[in-house]
């Protein structure tokens, strides 16, 4: 990796750890990996690749609700969450 792009790399851990976004891991085997995908305004985007966890994930068949669904449980309630939803990452 070329230091440059270590740096920022690194500058970008420091942030989201200083935002409290991320934590230390108490079970290394389910780490997923980053993957450092360089922007338009010379900064890093972190993208995860989650292949790894996959595939050490037990696979189940649970059914996704349908949106009908989703949108009469969240009419309810007062608070919502939008996190990271401007940047369009870290979200699954």
């Amino acid at each position: 990796m070329k230091p440059k792009v270590a740096l920022k790399i690194k500058e970008e851990v420091e942030k989201q750890w200083n935002a409290g976004f991320l934590a230390v891991a108490e079970y290394p085997q389910w780490v997923a990996n980053i993957v450092s995908v360089p922007k338009k305004d010379g900064k890093v985007r972190m993208c995860v690749d989650y292949r790894d966890l996959n595939r050490a994930s037990p696979k189940d068949n649970f059914p996704l609700p349908h949106i009908d669904m989703l949108v009469d449980n969240t009419a309810q309630h007062a608070f919502y969450s939008f996190m990271d939803g401007f940047f369009g990452y870290n979200q699954i």
